[in-house]
């Protein structure tokens, strides 16, 4: 097929579906690239456009709870200074970002998906400055904003009087110049345990993805092989990937793209691969601001706030006007007109975009891995990347925009927004971030662990448990000759290092009862069948509740558990004291008598499979799941494996009152010794539900399989 009446690129499909695009040239490439996500993902292209822009409620849904997600967008305003950010495109990314833009358009000159039309929209042409926005939104919701939500906590629990012995065992190096009677004196807008849910202090008596690389000494062909297998939310159709393959005369690609980015983001070429996992980089920080009549102070001195009126309007009713306040430390949490102490945020990215799209584009013909990690390094959202190039070579880098700080503060408690010795002073430069090249082991391990020994710069605080990592380097250890079977076998693994070490505690105190003969059968491994991980995630969920419940208030830590990610991002931190043997957590109790208790309130529990509890429905994203089952928008109950310290992780939870997930969104296996990429995708190439690649690869992905992706015909 020709993809418009001006045929700068021509596409099919292969026997999976997958867009196959071939042009002349490179530009030719990205219009490809816009035309198919178009065709293929319009409607979740332009539904993020409209979320971004914080037009919602006007255009979607009027309801209490869309104005509600408008006001997050406008607050965060990360539609406003696109068009400046543009001017900072590199010649060749504007080329790449306007020849995408102009394959978009193409698509919907000619066909705009037919929800939209039902609701009433008709969508404004794409530009270049709605794919900076995409780019936005896509560095935040994830970890960042996992982070900010994090240090916010961390505040909460200060007002309601965590002493620092707690605060420092939980929180390493957080309590380094804190001063509480300012962070008492912050009046909290946005809260993560609502004020409905009481902080019961007691009395002193006492919150995800893999990647890997190997050298040729690893594998049976000799050559550098590389995995990847992001872990995002899986239980929303379409998926946040989309496969395209690309054909140019001098090259080709095999892509993991994301609809409305122009942009090669995961995958291979003819002599490199790479893939990506987040990282656990703080990169968003809060000043204490000493607000009155809409200014701020500044040492002596009273600054105006600069106002930004934003008006959100709702399908039908009454239009919301709201006042958001801002200075160089971001967006004012409350109203600067009211005298009091309040909470100013910045993330780092908040302005970026184009610099990463500046980085990504010479992607396209990157033969080594110091290529692809000279590029990298300058992508302003925070990623671990790792690299494996045909002439052996293997890498990693870290991205992202770390800012600069004074000396004694690491970030992770606000301080004075009137003292200009805690503002940024720019951005750590990006050769001083974590990375390596050619490791004398020769191999590469990310899993969202602690990765501050591998630069200058220390960008993270607050890391994710280390127990994925361990278990894939041990199992890349355990064996030579690696192939794709055995990467594809790293990706499907399930056992918990973390249950095997918990369990080594537990097992004496275990008594009798149906948890307990269940948890002696285990081994470990969160299958779907068994009913092992089920009895240990009750035991851990009571364990939380017994550990912190008694300083914190039982109430609170079970709010933080079931309704938030605090626990699921943030594990490793509550896990250092869940087995330590002494802590202020303790109180008066030994850490046995504390397990004891936790396993006395769940030990005539009767655990079922697995399968039965761990599993989640794939939500059509714009009907939400309000249709009926029959009518196909929605696929599932899907059963998930793994749980949240198994390199298949498998999390389903609740967050700000919605289920999500982390769980394999993609997987895939390059060796360098071929010129294939094996891939697997939870869902499909498309978003339209009467398409035969609607769901075509849920059940490829649920079985492990791994479709054999080669290069394009040059026809």
């Amino acid at each position: 097929m020709t993809a418009s009446k001006e045929p700068r690129a021509r596409w099919s499909r292969d026997e999976n579906g997958i867009p196959q695009i071939v042009s002349d040239d490179i530009s030719g490439l990205h219009w490809g690239m816009g035309y198919c996500h178009a065709m293929d993902r319009g409607l979740q292209m332009l539904i993020m456009r409209i979320l971004g822009r914080g037009r919602a409620a006007e255009l979607l849904d009027g309801s209490d709870e869309m104005v509600e997600v408008d006001r997050f967008f406008r607050r965060m305003n990360w539609s406003g200074g696109t068009a400046a950010a543009a001017t900072s495109l590199s010649p060749e990314a504007r080329a790449a970002s306007e020849a995408y833009r102009d394959g978009v358009n193409a698509r919907f000159s000619e066909s705009v998906p037919w929800e939209l039309r039902l609701v009433g929209v008709r969508p404004e042409p794409w530009t270049i400055e709605d794919s900076l926005l995409l780019a936005r939104m896509a560095g935040f919701l994830t970890l960042a904003q996992s982070q900010g939500e994090l240090e916010r906590l961390f505040v909460e629990m200060v007002q309601a009087g965590i002493d620092d012995g707690h605060l420092e065992a939980l929180f390493p190096g957080s309590t380094q110049g804190l001063d509480r009677s300012m962070l008492s004196q912050v009046e909290l807008g946005e809260r993560m345990v609502p004020e409905a849910v009481k902080w019961g202090v007691a009395a002193p008596r006492m919150m995800a993805s893999n990647n890997w690389c190997v050298s040729g000494e690893r594998t049976a062909s000799g050559a550098a092989m590389l995995g990847n297998d992001p872990h995002l939310e899986t239980n929303r159709l379409p998926n946040v990937w989309v496969e395209q393959s690309f054909r140019w005369p001098d090259g080709y690609a095999l892509l993991m793209t994301m609809p409305g980015l122009p942009a090669p983001l995961v995958g291979r070429n003819e002599h490199l691969s790479w893939g990506a996992t987040y990282t656990f980089m703080d990169a968003i920080d809060s000043w204490v601001e000493e607000c009155r009549d809409g200014k701020f102070r500044r040492a002596d001195a009273w600054v105006h706030f600069d106002r930004r009126v934003e008006t959100i309007k709702r399908k039908k009713g009454k239009a919301i006007v709201e006042t958001f306040w801002e200075n160089q430390h971001g967006v004012l949490d409350g109203d600067a007109t009211r005298a009091g102490h309040r909470l100013a945020t910045r993330w780092a990215g908040a302005d970026g975009g184009s610099q990463s799209i500046n980085a990504l584009i010479p992607m396209w013909t990157a033969r080594t891995v110091a290529q692809g990690m000279a590029a990298f390094a300058d992508v302003e959202s925070s990623f671990n990347w790792v690299f494996a190039d045909s002439a052996g070579d293997i890498g990693y880098q870290m991205s992202g925009l770390m800012p600069k700080r004074s000396e004694d503060w690491s970030g992770f408690a606000p301080r004075p927004g009137w003292d200009e010795r805690f503002d940024w002073k720019g951005f750590v430069p990006a050769d001083e971030l974590p990375k390596v090249h050619n490791p004398p082991d020769g191999m590469v391990v990310t899993a969202n662990q602690d990765l501050n020994h591998l630069g200058r710069a220390k960008p993270i605080n607050a890391p994710m448990g280390d127990y994925r990592a361990r278990r894939i380097t041990e199992l890349l250890q355990t064996r030579d000759g690696h192939d794709v079977d055995s990467f594809r076998a790293i990706q499907m693994d399930t056992y918990s290092i973390q249950a095997a070490e918990f369990l080594e505690i537990l097992t004496p105190l275990l008594g009798g009862g149906p948890i307990a003969d269940a948890l002696r059968a285990w081994d470990c491994r969160y299958e779907i069948h068994s009913t092992g991980p089920t009895a240990f995630e009750l035991f851990y969920a009571e364990l939380l509740v017994e550990m912190f419940g008694p300083a914190s208030g039982a109430e609170v830590i079970e709010h933080l558990r079931d309704a938030t990610g605090t626990f699921i991002d943030f594990y490793q931190n509550f896990d250092r004291i869940l087995v330590a043997e002494s802590s202020p957590w303790l109180g008066s109790r030994s850490r046995e008598e504390v397990w004891r208790a936790a396993l006395a309130r769940v030990r005539d529990a009767r655990p079922e499979p697995w399968g039965h509890r761990n599993r989640l429905t794939l939500s059509n994203m714009f009907f939400g799941g309000k249709l009926p089952r029959f009518l196909g928008f929605d696929r599932g109950p899907v059963p998930i494996p793994g749980g949240r310290a198994t390199p298949h992780q498998g999390q389903i939870y609740l967050a700000a009152g919605r289920l999500t997930s982390f769980a394999p969104s993609l997987r895939l296996v390059a060796d360098m010794s071929t010129p294939i990429l094996h891939s697997a995708l939870c869902g499909g190439p498309s978003d339209r539900r009467f398409s035969k690649w609607y769901t075509s690869g849920v059940d490829g992905w649920r079985a492990g399989r791994l479709k054999v992706r080669k290069p394009p015909s040059r026809s």
